[in-house]
């Protein structure tokens, strides 16, 4: 099961081209911060993203998400080939 950082529509992007959702949808907010590897979607479709910034809105904090290609697990077999030479 993949836990999931943000919530996101990961096809909804608005007028940056990125796609965003509202900080108060994260797990643990204090994670989400620009440059942050997170994983965004819901249980049916979730992606490896970068945290591209944080911006006040009328509604909540608005987080842009730059959604990275390929599959959650092609990023977990990453870390764990890195963490096993460290």
């Amino acid at each position: 099961m993949t836990v999931i950082d943000i919530a996101a529509d990961l096809n909804a992007e608005d007028q940056t081209g990125y796609v965003w959702a509202f900080l108060d949808e994260a797990r643990d907010p204090s994670i989400i911060a620009p440059g942050a590897l997170v994983v965004a979607g819901d249980t049916d479709a979730a992606a490896v993203a970068v945290v591209v910034d944080l911006v006040a809105h009328p509604n909540g904090t608005v987080v842009h998400l730059d959604i990275l290609p390929g599959r959650v697990a092609d990023y977990l077999a990453l870390a764990k080939r890195v963490h096993s030479v460290a």
